[in-house]
């Protein structure tokens, strides 16, 4: 739980920060025989600072709370 809870505590920062993800993608244009074009194409997927800030809070509390493990009786 605590793994999960940091990876959703970076995650939530990041978005926070960047205000979401971009990444970029190269598209082949023109395919012509040994004639190659390509072209990047700048993708981005906006998050949401309510989004980022709940992912945070989220993180800290699978963080700060112990849970415990269930062990059955047998």
């Amino acid at each position: 739980m605590k793994v999960s809870g940091f990876a959703i505590l970076v995650l939530g920062i990041l978005a926070l920060v960047s205000g979401g993800f971009r990444w970029n993608q190269q598209k082949t244009v023109v395919d012509l025989g040994p004639v190659h074009a390509t072209a990047t194409e700048q993708k981005s997927f906006p998050v949401s600072p309510v989004v980022g800030g709940i992912a945070v809070v989220v993180g800290i509390l699978l963080i700060a709370i112990p849970f415990k493990r269930r062990t059955s009786v047998a």
